[in-house]
C-alpha cells in the first residue's frame, strides 16, 4: 500500500522524468558496453545494426567488415551484442582454450523451446542436460564404433558409383540417398534405398521447418520471450510450432519403437540385427538409468541426420561443382588413382595412407566453400571476458564466420582457386611431383580448417563425415570424368540461402571412364548389396 501511494502522489512531471530517464540512463549503458567492446558498424540506439544488415549472404557483408573493422568485431540485433570472428587463430583462442565460457547457446525460443522443448542437443544452452545427450550420441562416435561403420560406408559408396553409373543426371539426389543411407544405417539399423521413403520425406520436412523459425526477426517471442507464455488459442503461431513439434517427436519414437522391435524379434528368432546407436543405447537403458524421457531419448539417434547426411550432401555437391570449375584437381586426382589402385578395383579405407592427394581434396572441398557458412549453430558467452584489451559481456552471442576464415589470404593464398595442394606437405609434394603448396600462415587446427565447427561445440558427426566424403569421392573420382557441359558459365558463388549453404543446382557431364572400370562397379555392387542386406530398408 505504501509504494501504491508513493506512486499515486507524484506529480506529472515526475512521470514523465521517468520516461525520459529510463530509456536515457538504458542508452548510456548500452553506449558504455559498446564502447568497451570490440569495434564494429555504429548502431542505432535500441535496434541496433538492423538497418544495415543484409537480408541475404549476410556472411559475405561480415567479411567485409572484418576488413574494416578487423578479424573481431560486434554487431548488435536490437540490445543483443554479437561478436563475428574472423580469424581461425582467435577463433581457437575463444571458442576452444576458453570453452569453459563459450560453450553455450543463445536462447532460442521459437525453435528450441517451442518447437522441441528442449529436446535437441543442437540448442540447448550449455550444462548438465546438453552434457547428458552429448555423452550419449558420442556412443556412436568413438574410435571404434567409426571403424565398424567403415564397411557400410563402403558398400554404400559401391552403390552410389554404380547408381552415378545408370543414372548420371540425378547426380545430387543419388549423394543425398547416400548419406541419409549411411546414417540412418548407423542411427537405426537400417538403410535408405529411395528418397521416396517417408522417413526421408518426414526428416527433411522437418529440418526445412526448424530451419524457417530460426530466421532473426520472424518471431516477436525471440525478444519478448514471455510470449510463449500466451495461451495457444490466442497464439496461432505458437500452436503451429508446437503440432510440428508433436509430429517430430512422434516420428523420432516411431523409430526408437521400430529398433526396439527389431530386438525382440531378434531374441526370439534367435536372429543377429545390425549394431546402431539406437539399439546401444536401449540395451544401455536396461542396464543403468538414463534420465531423459521417451520423447526426449527419441531425439539422440535422430540428431545424427541433421549432423551428418544434408550437410555431407551439400559439401559433395560442392566437390561437384569444384571439379567441373577446377580441371586440373580433377586430373592430378586421376593421377594418384591410376598410379596407386590401377584400374581393377576401386580405392578402400586401406588405402587412405597412399592417397595423399584424395584426403588434400577433402580437406580443400571442406574449407572452399563450407557448408556451416557462420560456424554453425551460434555460441554463447556464460560470463564476462576480456579479449586483446576488449570487454565480452556474459550473454554475447558468437559467431565463427566459416566463410571469412576459410577464405583468409593470410592462411589460404588465393582463396577462391580450388587447390588440394596446399593440404599436402612440401616434402611430401615434392616426391609425389605435386605442386608445391603455396605458403601461408599456419592454421592453428590439426586437420588445416575449423569448417566442423569449435570445442565443445564441435559437429558431433565430424568424423564420420570425413569419412563418407573420402570414401565417396575416392570412388567417384576413380571411375568417373566429371566435366562441365559445353557453354554454360558455373558461378561458383551461387549458393543456397541460409545456415547450412549448397550449390545452386547445376548440370555437368558425368561418364566412367572406361569399360574396365564400369566392369569393376558391376562386380563390386554385388559385394556392396551383401554387405547391406542385414539393413533392411525403410518401405516407400
Amino acid at each position: 500500500m505504501a509504494i501504491e501511494s508513493i506512486f499515486s502522489s507524484l506529480p506529472p512531471y515526475a512521470w514523465l522524468s521517468l520516461l525520459v530517464a529510463v530509456p536515457a540512463l538504458t542508452l548510456l549503458r548500452d553506449v558504455w558496453v559498446w564502447l568497451r567492446m570490440p569495434p564494429g558498424p555504429t548502431p542505432l540506439p535500441f535496434i541496433g545494426n538492423k538497418l544495415q544488415l543484409p537480408k541475404s549472404q549476410p556472411w559475405i557483408q561480415f567479411e567485409k567488415w572484418s576488413k574494416v573493422y578487423g578479424p573481431i568485431f560486434t554487431i548488435w540485433i536490437g540490445r543483443q551484442p554479437t561478436v563475428v570472428v574472423s580469424d581461425p587463430v582467435i577463433a581457437v583462442d575463444l571458442l576452444e582454450k576458453r570453452s569453459n565460457k563459450y560453450s553455450s547457446r543463445p536462447r532460442m525460443v521459437a525453435m528450441g523451446e517451442i518447437l522441441w522443448d528442449g529436446a535437441s542437443v543442437l540448442v540447448q544452452p550449455y550444462g548438465k542436460e546438453w552434457s547428458t545427450r552429448r555423452k550419449l550420441l558420442h556412443q556412436a562416435l568413438t574410435p571404434k564404433a567409426l571403424r565398424l561403420y567403415k564397411p557400410v560406408q563402403t558398400a554404400e559408396a559401391s552403390r552410389l558409383c554404380y547408381q552415378l553409373f545408370q543414372n548420371p543426371v540425378d547426380w545430387e539426389k543419388l549423394l543425398e540417398r547416400f548419406t541419409s543411407s549411411i546414417v540412418f544405417s548407423v542411427s537405426y539399423g537400417h538403410r535408405i534405398d529411395s528418397l521416396n521413403a517417408q522417413v526421408i520425406h518426414d526428416r527433411f520436412e522437418f529440418m526445412q521447418y526448424s530451419a524457417s523459425l530460426n530466421v532473426p526477426g520472424k518471431y516477436a517471442v525471440e525478444s519478448y520471450p514471455i510470449l510463449k507464455h500466451v495461451p495457444d488459442i490466442l497464439a496461432p503461431w505458437k500452436a503451429d510450432i508446437k503440432a510440428h513439434g508433436r509430429r517430430e517427436a512422434e516420428a523420432n519414437i516411431h523409430l526408437v519403437n521400430l529398433v526396439r522391435s527389431d530386438i525382440a524379434r531378434a531374441k526370439t528368432q534367435g536372429a543377429e540385427i545390425p549394431d546402431s546407436l539406437c539399439k546401444l543405447l536401449l540395451e544401455l537403458r536396461e542396464k543403468e538409468h538414463i534420465p531423459l524421457s521417451e520423447r526426449d531419448f527419441s531425439f539422440v539417434p535422430a540428431s545424427l541426420f541433421g549432423a551428418g547426411s544434408d550437410t555431407t550432401a551439400s559439401t559433395l555437391c560442392t566437390a561437384f561443382l569444384a571439379l567441373v570449375t577446377h580441371p586440373a584437381a580433377l586430373h592430378a586426382a586421376h593421377n594418384e588413382l591410376d598410379t596407386v589402385i590401377g584400374a581393377s578395383r576401386t580405392p578402400t579405407f586401406d588405402d587412405e595412407a597412399r592417397l595423399p592427394y584424395i584426403r588434400a581434396l577433402v580437406k580443400e572441398v571442406l574449407r572452399w566453400r563450407p557448408v556451416a557458412v557462420l560456424g554453425g549453430t551460434p555460441h554463447a558467452s556464460t560470463e564476462d571476458d576480456r579479449y586483446e584489451g576488449y570487454y565480452i559481456p556474459a550473454g554475447t552471442t558468437v559467431l565463427g564466420n566459416s566463410w571469412a576464415i576459410n577464405l583468409n589470404e593470410e592462411y589460404y593464398p588465393k582463396p577462391h582457386f580450388f587447390n588440394p595442394d596446399r593440404f599436402l606437405d612440401t616434402a611430401l609434394a615434392e616426391r609425389a611431383k605435386f605442386a608445391t603448396p603455396e605458403s601461408g600462415k599456419s592454421h592453428p587446427a590439426k586437420s588445416g580448417h575449423s569448417s566442423f565447427g569449435w570445442g565443445r561445440r564441435i559437429c558431433p558427426g565430424a568424423d564420420l563425415a570425413a569419412n563418407s566424403l573420402f570414401i565417396a569421392l575416392s570412388k567417384i573420382l576413380w571411375a568417373f570424368d566429371i566435366k562441365p557441359l559445353k557453354g554454360v558459365t558455373y558461378d561458383t558463388f551461387a549458393y543456397t540461402e541460409g545456415f547450412n549453404i549448397r550449390p545452386k543446382k547445376f548440370e555437368c557431364e558425368i561418364t566412367v571412364r572406361s569399360e574396365a572400370h564400369r566392369a569393376v562397379l558391376e562386380h563390386e555392387l554385388k559385394e556392396a548389396e551383401a554387405i547391406l542386406e542385414p539393413f533392411t530398408p525403410f518401405g516407400e
